[in-house]
């Protein structure tokens, strides 16, 4: 028979193994939790690491500027050049950067001339002609010059060649001096204004506003500065037959002023252009 001092060292050593046993459940719940919390905090890192990528903590005020960056418009004088209009200037926010739109230019000589402006490449060109048109500004002015190099300078109001709004906006587009075009052949280079090109015209150069130039034939100056908007897609016969109008010479003496008056009744950019495009039967 087993003596009491074995008995109360079995019964120590039993409720010892029950101490321990819960422990080990304890910790195997511990680190359980631990393992879910942690688990937890790596998923909610993974998370706010792709929405700071994707931009969600750039505050609203970072948005706004950026927004306002697209364009900029650099106040004119009127004082100073009274050949000026004050129109007010275009806005700075949500001006198109994809795409394109389209100008219809309506004169007093044959069908209307159609443009694709290009909003991915000058996008504050194609702005500011769409603002102007629907101020009406280029309503029944004329295309006051015909240039020696081959295009139909239009759009100011005066015929000065002084005339625009009181703003002005930089150049966007403006090509590089002429490239070899692998499609041409060895040796040969691209055309910089191939016709049907339509470009802004400021004085001096990269102060563009309401004046453009059209071009009726191609040309390839050795340095380019006129930034391109756009070009025709409709109406070319029309741009050929102004072309060929004589010239007679303005007020300096240059024989660049067309004899027969050409009159732009009406220019327009947007759902109003759309509409005023010629039918592809009216094209045929």
């Amino acid at each position: 028979m087993a003596s009491s001092k074995d008995r109360q060292r079995k019964l120590a050593r039993a409720k010892l193994d029950r101490r321990l046993a819960k422990r080990a459940v304890k910790e195997r719940r511990r680190r359980r939790l631990y393992a879910g919390l942690g688990s937890a905090a790596a998923v909610l890192l993974i998370v706010a690491g792709v929405a700071w990528v994707g931009g969600a903590f750039d505050s609203d005020d970072k948005d706004a500027t950026a927004a306002q960056d697209v364009c900029a418009w650099t106040p004119q004088s009127a004082t100073t050049n009274t050949n000026l209009k004050d129109v007010g200037t275009p806005p700075t926010t949500d001006v198109p950067t994809l795409g394109t739109d389209t100008m219809t230019i309506n004169t007093d000589q044959g069908d209307p001339i159609v443009v694709e402006l290009d909003q991915e490449k000058a996008p504050c060109g194609t702005e500011d002609l769409r603002y102007l048109a629907g101020k009406n500004f280029f309503s029944n002015t004329t295309c006051h010059e015909i240039t020696t190099y081959g295009a139909i300078r239009c759009g100011d109001p005066t015929g000065t060649g002084l005339g625009g709004p009181t703003y002005s906006v930089y150049s966007e587009n403006t090509p590089a001096g002429p490239d070899p075009s692998p499609s041409a052949g060895t040796g040969a280079a691209a055309v910089t204004y191939p016709k049907g090109t339509v470009a802004l015209i400021g004085n001096p150069t990269g102060t563009n506003g309401s004046q453009f130039l059209i071009f009726f034939k191609d040309y390839s100056p050795a340095t380019p500065e006129y930034p391109i908007v756009g070009t025709v897609t409709a109406g070319i016969d029309t741009v050929t037959k102004i072309g060929k109008i004589a010239t007679v010479a303005d007020s300096a003496g240059d024989k660049i002023k067309p004899s027969t008056k050409i009159t732009i009744k009406t220019l327009t950019v947007g759902a109003a252009a759309t509409s005023a495009a010629p039918s592809a039967s009216a094209q045929s």
